[in-house]
């Protein structure tokens, strides 16, 4: 399907609305932003409300870096033994590495980022309703840029998981008497090199952030627009998801399980992309695969890689039924966190039969 004139131009508004700046989390453009989606949604008859959080800001900033950081000393000491042939020492070094390492990156990512007495910091979630909500619309309102582009990242942590797991094999073999030795030079080098993309990943704020997420809050706005007025929505357009999804984190906190779309990440071309994580929404990713098919879209369903931070995340490890909605290409994808996620990449096109596409979903009992 093809966007009408007046639609597209509605989400153009929409966008220039939201990403003519960078909108760092607890910021002045962030609250600007902010007060726009506020009337917008008040204007569609929902009830609005800000709602404050404090979190801290550490691991938002420094997990991922400091990640990749020990992750290339790992490999440099791991690559050290196994030259000098120690397979046991290299074994206990990348398991145990692997388990503090996992279980560290697991409580920081539940728990620290709410709890952590550093780096504390205020920000506000806007949260809209209409009626009682069994279904939410989520998307992000901050953005944040990088020296990396968020491709480059993923590009280096599958780098990571690659070479751990090739060097356990290598180490298993030289365990077991096999002349490996020598493949010991590559794997620490193909470890390091991964591992700088991810030590690099240090939070800026140079980003516009058109797709990442203006375009997201842009489709939830059209739609609460577009929905029939009898039927309840609820909407929450948080902040700090940059900084380790810090708003979805605080939101969801004692608040019993619904259904959401989160929507992040909404391109003019490429397919619609439906990922989730935790137990398989299949009831929503059924009817938004239904209506994308209606609307002559095409859609993929998957699981989110491992490591992705995406708000639907927070919602899921709380019980929710959640999907993620994002389109795109790989060239979308080499724009996240850079400036190059400007508007001059978006025309609305895509917000627009995203949006239909969640309408239709909604309105059919999704």
């Amino acid at each position: 399907m093809d966007a009408r004139p007046d639609e597209r131009a509605s989400a153009r508004r929409h966008l220039e609305a939201l990403a003519t700046t960078p909108r760092p989390a607890g910021g002045a453009d962030e609250a600007r932003a902010r007060a726009y989606c506020a009337d917008t949604l008040a204007g569609a008859g929902l009830a609005v409300a800000e709602e404050p959080f404090s979190y801290s800001e550490l691991p938002g900033r420094v997990a991922t870096p400091l990640l990749g950081a020990l992750s290339g000393a790992l490999f440099a000491a791991v690559g050290h033994f196994g030259w000098r042939d120690a397979p046991g020492l290299v074994l206990i070094l990348l398991l145990a590495g692997a388990a503090i390492l996992g279980a560290a990156s697991w409580w920081v990512a539940r728990f620290g980022v709410l709890a952590l007495p550093w780096r504390r910091a205020t920000s506000t979630n806007l949260v809209a309703t209409r009626g009682n909500p069994s279904m939410w619309l989520v998307a992000h309102l901050d953005s944040k840029s990088q020296p990396m582009a968020i491709l480059v990242r993923a590009i280096g942590v599958m780098g990571l998981i690659a070479t751990g797991l090739t060097a356990v094999v290598v180490g298993a073999l030289q365990l077991w008497g096999y002349d490996v030795r020598w493949m010991w030079p590559g794997i620490t080098g193909i470890g390091v090199l991964s591992s700088l993309p991810v030590a690099a990943s240090v939070v800026r704020a140079r980003s516009p952030g058109a797709l990442d997420d203006a375009s997201g809050v842009a489709t939830v706005l059209m739609v609460a627009q577009s929905l029939p007025p009898q039927l309840a929505l609820g909407v929450v357009l948080t902040s700090a998801e940059e900084l380790g999804l810090a708003g979805a984190r605080a939101w969801v906190r004692g608040r019993g399980a619904s259904h959401a779309i989160n929507v992040d990440g909404i391109d003019d071309e490429g397919a619609l992309r439906l990922t989730w994580t935790r137990r398989r929404p299949a009831a929503l990713l059924d009817v938004l695969t239904r209506r994308a098919g209606d609307a002559g879209v095409p859609s993929r369903a998957g699981r989110l890689l491992p490591g992705a931070l995406l708000d639907g995340v927070a919602l899921a490890d709380a019980g929710w039924q959640v999907v993620t909605v994002s389109r795109g290409t790989l060239r979308t994808v080499a724009r996240i966190h850079t400036p190059g996620d400007s508007l001059e990449h978006l025309s609305g096109e895509g917000v627009v039969v995203t949006a239909s596409i969640i309408c239709a979903a909604i309105a059919a009992g999704g």
